[in-house]
């Protein structure tokens, strides 16, 4: 049963797969909310439960990077409709912060299950925490999995959505740590010829011909 778990949770370069749910903001396709838009999709263990609300605040604090980054947040858990609706009204109470985003009501586990948010040696009945960055074609272009006791880095998840885009927007590689402002890697060549241009190159920063930086003209989300 764990192998067929494993072989079974999307992957990097899937298609994200398709569902219909209920949310904190109505009815919901998936494919249809996806179209002409980046999508967030990200799980929390449970309601009420204090890593969580840091997390899911901090998603709303910064809806207007999001939307920005053409990019909509898409919350799940193993939760009642009600639970959610109780806890995103408790938060907004308690600290001002509306999550107003949808949060998926995945009582049934059908979602956790179709993207591989059960870990059974986390938790059998709790989502990990895992985001899945989709872009608007709809397929999956980064995971990240945290367990239930750490929480996620959101300046990461911002820093990986904003170099997607731009390796997008200018057809190239990004570097480690890249963040925008830095150069990228060029590609390195694939013939001689091509490498006699790259060492003749006095435009790039070069280590040596296979690795090569120059600066980036469009660090867009669009």
């Amino acid at each position: 049963m764990e192998d067929q778990t494993i072989r079974t949770m999307p992957r990097i370069g899937d298609h994200a797969p398709d569902f219909t749910v209920m949310t904190t903001t109505g009815k919901m396709t998936f494919s249809e909310f996806n179209k002409g838009s980046w999508v967030l999709l990200f799980s929390h263990p449970a309601d009420f439960t204090p890593v969580c609300t840091t997390e899911m605040s901090a998603f709303a604090t910064d809806r207007d990077f999001y939307k920005k980054q053409n990019t909509k947040l898409l919350g799940l858990s193993i939760d009642s409709i009600h639970s959610h609706l109780a806890w995103v009204n408790n938060v907004r109470e308690k600290t001002g912060v509306y999550m107003d985003f949808p949060i998926i009501a995945d009582l049934d586990m059908k979602v956790a299950n179709l993207y591989g948010m059960l870990h059974p040696g986390e938790s059998e009945t709790a989502a990990v925490r895992a985001v899945f960055f989709i872009d608007p074609k709809g397929v999956i272009r980064l995971i990240m999995y945290y367990p239930l006791n750490v929480g996620r880095n959101m300046e990461e998840v911002q820093r990986a959505l904003v170099a997607l885009q731009t390796a997008d927007a200018n057809k190239c590689a990004l570097p480690v740590n890249w963040k925008p402002g830095d150069k990228a890697i060029v590609p390195p060549p694939k013939t001689l010829v091509e490498m006699d241009e790259r060492i003749a190159n006095t435009s790039y920063e070069k280590v040596d011909f296979y690795l090569a930086k120059k600066e980036l003209a469009n660090v867009s989300a669009n």
